[in-house]
This record gives structure tokens, C-alpha cells and sequence, in this order.
């Protein structure tokens, strides 16, 4: 299997605005977040499905989202946290952790069109890392 996107960024071959990382897992903020705070959170090892992960990598893949949910409401300062699984973009399983207001913002789309933010980005994962 050729090394994902996450892959790379988790041997530190590309970069990531990292807020969290254990033995396990990974968490980093998305560099085209649908709003601010939006993260994403994966296993170490590579997995393309989430439904495919053996027992204990679902466990600490959910203890961590749970991690980074309470943060990111508790800095971000916004109501509601929600998660969605895709698992069509990236060929390694991951959940979008994702800080919102209303449920049209949860539902949003990422604009992958604008350069990311790496400024804010920075700033924001200061503010929010464990």
C-alpha cells in the first residue's frame, strides 16, 4: 500500500498543524477547515477504512476524537462539536472533528480552492493543543 497523505504527515514528511499525538493517534487541524478549529483525527496506522480498524485502534481512534471534541468546544468556544466520517478522500481512515454553531455549518463544504491559513492555523493549534 503506498503511504496516504496522513501517513506522511505522521512520519513527518509533510507538515501538520499537529494538536494532539499519542502512541496511537494523531490529531492536526484541517489546512481548509469548514470552520475554525475543524481537525481531523487518525490512527498511526494506516487503515483505509474506519470500519476496517482492528478493536483497540477504533478504541483509541474514538477516545481521542472524544479528547479533541471537549477541546476544541472549550477553546473554540462554540455550542456544538460534531464528527462525520467520509472516508473518500483520503485512503486512511479518519474523523472530522468539527467545532459549529448551527447545522448548516456542520453539513458545510471545505474550499479547496483558497490558500490555507498557515498563519491562523498556527495560532489556533497553540491555543487548542493537549
Amino acid at each position: 500500500m503506498t503511504d496516504s497523505i496522513f501517513t506522511k504527515i505522521i512520519n513527518g514528511d509533510i507538515p501538520a498543524h499537529k494538536i494532539y499525538e499519542d502512541d496511537n493517534t494523531l490529531a492536526f487541524l484541517d489546512i481548509h477547515p469548514i470552520t475554525a478549529g475543524h481537525a481531523l483525527v487518525i490512527p498511526k496506522r494506516q487503515v483505509e477504512f474506519i470500519w476496517d480498524l482492528d478493536p483497540a485502534d477504533y478504541q483509541a481512534l474514538m477516545d481521542t476524537v472524544q479528547k479533541v471534541g471537549k477541546r476544541l468546544r472549550e477553546v473554540v468556544g462554540t455550542p456544538y462539536v460534531g464528527m462525520r466520517v467520509v472516508g473518500t478522500d483520503v485512503p486512511h481512515a479518519h474523523v472530522h472533528v468539527i467545532p459549529f454553531t448551527t447545522t448548516k455549518e456542520l453539513h458545510g463544504d471545505s474550499d479547496l480552492n483558497t490558500e490555507p491559513d498557515h498563519s491562523a492555523l498556527a495560532e489556533l493549534a497553540e491555543k487548542v493543543r493537549l
